[in-house]
């Protein structure tokens, strides 16, 4: 085999099997002949052993070992409490003297590090065998438990928000009579009138909870903190009606687009696809590099540090003129332009990777849109929806918008690239002492971080407004832009409703899946406990089912959080554009429009 890069290294058919040294090997034919196997191929059998030992073209010493990961490790083992090497406990180290196998495990140790990884992988590996059935039951169970949590928000949003708003109300109202019975307790007890400002800072914070004026401080937040939800509530009362009736609409929307739920699987290949793509083009631009070799040499040599070729070196001038003078591997590069270059392209490489996920995403949204705003503007729902609502949105968007869903993939994906730029910039700075340049680093990023939100959540709207006008990318993000800019309150309102309906979703769903599992594979379920299979690490399969149930829930909410804001921009528009006449009718539902006191001249509200 041809020998690795690096003059220490070589490649062999086999490991050695047996202890042996080279000044010992080299008197006896049969033994050389052995040792020769581990030789750099090109060295001469001929040469004086220290010649060959100090030209590296041999082992000093063989010892028996056991291939692991495509290299020869010791072949340590322990038998009855002794550690052996090669069935022997001592070695002979070339000098005349016996050593014992112990002192070779310090070089074994990362060997060791390696077989226990191994060893750990093939253990989780049979706990996926016998348990990769039950892991589908788990993750078909957080399948099912989505869909019906989705369906049951059409009848208890309304319920799980107000409930949820009364318990805050009632815990900061037991937070408020808990710090005034504390403030009052601590009346008249020593030490207790002391102020925050003479005591200082303490490092012991339980001191704090002695002072009065501690707990009149937690008093008067708690209670401004109070009445500001409950003016909050006042006044907001009429928006989170509408944002739970939108919640409920969304609800009935995915029902009539059930096939909407499977569409992030579809996204999902697509992005395995750019991953694979990018994850290919760049180990291939890393591999396309080649194995420069340099002239070596301990005296004076004009020619040292020259490139120069393995295979005519000893024939070469080089060998005349520098008898000492070696050719060795020196790293892996080139002196081409290309080579010059690599890192240009592994650039181009990861900002393709950026435009193409985010133009996957953005075909993802833009088709979701489509479907559910063609339920929205049926006036009849859902009679008046297309056939395949799901289908004729994602031809449309191939068709029609995708020059529009490019054009905003790109300026986020240059956002993208600018971040990752920073953060490389940021990590080659961490041993330089210019703090100035630091803040300026962090600065730039915490900026860019806030750009990249932003971006996102503008392009987000702004394909839905693509999906219902079919306008430009700019056109349709101006326009979204100041859609939402005039309800900001309403987007506020609706935000943070969803945002906690979904938290809550999510926490059942992965909550009570994995504490399902847990129960299944360590056994305490006595109906089933013989059916469980036996698992080295129980854990295993647990943490799959909640990182699968967390990925489920996410897929299942992304698709209803699409849908609640097309919705959302579709009644907003319903409500600047129409005004109810037989002209200009609203299309939303009855219930929203008997919410908004809104009516259909002709047309019946229920």
């Amino acid at each position: 085999a041809p020998p690795c890069p690096s003059p220490t290294q070589i490649c062999v058919s086999k490991c050695p099997e047996r202890y042996m040294t080279y000044l010992t090997a080299y008197g006896t034919p049969g033994d050389l002949g052995y040792y020769r196997n581990f030789c750099v191929p090109e060295s001469n059998p001929r040469k004086a052993p220290i010649e060959a030992l100090k030209d590296k073209e041999c082992p000093a010493m063989l010892i028996p070992s056991t291939p692991l990961a495509r290299r020869c490790f010791p072949a340590i083992q322990a038998k009855k409490g002794v550690i052996m090497v090669g069935n022997e406990t001592t070695y002979d180290d070339g000098r005349g003297h016996r050593r014992n196998v112990t002192e070779l495990l310090e070089g074994a140790k990362k060997a060791n590090v390696v077989l226990e990884t191994r060893q750990l992988a093939m253990k989780i590996f049979e706990d996926y065998t016998v348990s990769w059935y039950w892991i589908i039951i788990g993750l078909v169970i957080a399948m099912v438990a989505s869909l019906v949590f989705i369906v049951l928000l059409r009848f208890l949003a309304g319920i799980m928000v107000w409930v949820m708003i009364v318990m805050v109300i009632l815990v900061l109202g037991y937070g408020i009579f808990h710090c005034y019975m504390e403030y009052a307790k601590l009346k008249g007890e020593a030490g207790s009138d002391v102020s925050l400002t003479e005591l200082g800072f303490q490092t012991d914070l339980r001191v704090y909870l002695h002072l009065r004026q501690t707990w009149l401080a937690f008093l008067i937040i708690l209670c401004v903190l109070e009445l500001v939800i409950v003016l909050l509530l006042i006044f907001l009362r009429k928006r989170i009606l509408i944002a739970i009736a939108l919640i409920k609409e969304a609800s009935r929307a995915v029902g009539h687009v059930m096939s909407s739920l499977l569409f992030p699987l579809c996204t999902f290949f697509l992005l395995c696809l750019c991953i694979a793509y990018w994850a290919s083009t760049a180990v291939f631009l890393s591999t396309s590099n080649e194995a420069v070799y340099k002239v070596f040499n301990e005296s004076a040599c004009p020619f040292s540090g020259q490139t120069c070729r393995p295979e005519t070196f000893n024939t070469s001038n080089v060998t005349k003129l520098c008898p000492d003078a070696q050719c060795l591997f020196a790293f892996y590069g080139g002196e081409t332009a290309y080579h010059k270059y690599l890192i240009v392209l592994q650039f181009f490489n990861v900002f393709m990777f950026f435009w193409l996920a985010n133009f996957v995403i953005a075909l993802g949204q833009v088709t979701l849109a489509g479907a559910f705003a063609s339920y929205y503007w049926a006036f009849k729902k859902p009679d008046d929806m297309p056939a395949f609502p799901l289908f004729s949105a994602f031809g449309r968007a191939l068709r029609y918008h995708t020059g529009s869903l490019a054009f905003g993939s790109l300026v986020l994906a240059i956002v993208q690239v600018i971040r990752v730029t920073l953060e490389y910039l940021d990590h080659r700075l961490k041993a330089a002492e210019n703090k100035f340049a630091k803040f300026l680093l962090s600065c730039l990023k915490c900026c860019f971080w806030c750009l990249e939100k932003f971006i996102k959540f503008l392009n987000r709207n702004a394909y839905i407004m693509i999906a219902i006008y079919g306008t430009n990318f700019c056109t349709s993000a101006r326009n979204a832009f100041f859609l939402l800019m005039r309800n900001i309150i309403r987007v506020a309102v609706l935000d943070k409703v969803t945002d906690f309906l979904f938290f809550l979703g999510k926490l059942l769903i992965v909550g009570s899946v994995g504490i399902l599992a847990f129960f299944f594979f360590t056994h305490r379920i006595k109906l089933v406990q013989d059916t469980a299979p036996p698992l080295n690490y129980y854990w295993v399969p647990i943490l799959t089912v909640i990182v699968g149930s967390y990925l489920i829930a996410h897929g299942f909410f992304s698709v209803y959080g699409m849908c609640v804001d097309t919705l959302f921009l579709c009644f907003l528009e319903d409500l600047e554009r129409n005004d109810g006449s037989a002209e200009k009718p609203y299309f939303m539902s009855p219930n929203l429009r008997k919410l908004l006191k809104k009516t259909n001249k002709g047309q019946p509200d229920a």
